[in-house]
């Protein structure tokens, strides 16, 4: 069975991965699994010269996996082709309770859209993306979706945990 999802999403600089570490803590403290998938829109590396994996992928390796008694990961080269369709992200999860998403605001599934002074745009996102269903700001909103403020951390928590439906741990 796959595990439910819920997203933050918001503007460039308006603390989205701020909010999903702190929803993060407050789920697993409550006894949740939650895994996390955050999207990038610009080039990112992982790993860092010098490192044995590193080397593996820059001498042409297509995937690179790293397992220690400690985590695994497994870094996969896509090239000049496209990125990978976000369906085929959350089918390399593990089992879990939740996934919380950051980003991917075009994806069709329940967001709480961040909004924060200081960030690239103050237009709302809940008028043009599918699945916003809340909203965490910083300041007053005149919004007909449920409003928190940004440090409500167990409120959102709460809320999420209702929203989808998880069985209280």
């Amino acid at each position: 069975m796959t595990p439910p999802l819920f997203g933050v999403t918001g503007w460039k600089n308006s603390g989205k991965t701020t909010l999903v570490a702190r929803l993060i803590a407050e789920l697993t403290k409550r006894g949740y699994a939650v895994s996390a998938v955050k999207h990038a829109h610009a080039g990112f590396d992982i790993d860092h010269p010098g490192r044995d994996s590193f080397k593996l992928r820059e001498a042409g390796a297509l995937e690179v996996a790293l397992s220690s008694p400690a985590r695994f990961a497994l870094m996969r080269e896509l090239g000049a082709g496209p990125e990978l369709p976000f369906a085929e992200v959350l089918a390399h999860l593990g089992p879990c309770d939740l996934v919380l998403v950051e980003g991917f605001k075009r994806e069709p599934f329940p967001k709480i859209e961040i909004r924060r002074e200081g960030a690239a745009s103050r237009a709302p996102l809940s008028r043009t993306f599918p699945g916003i269903v809340a909203i965490a700001s910083d300041r007053p909103e005149t919004d007909a979706l449920p409003v928190f403020k940004l440090d409500d951390i167990a409120g959102m928590a709460d809320f999420i945990v209702d929203h989808v439906g998880l069985r209280p741990r």
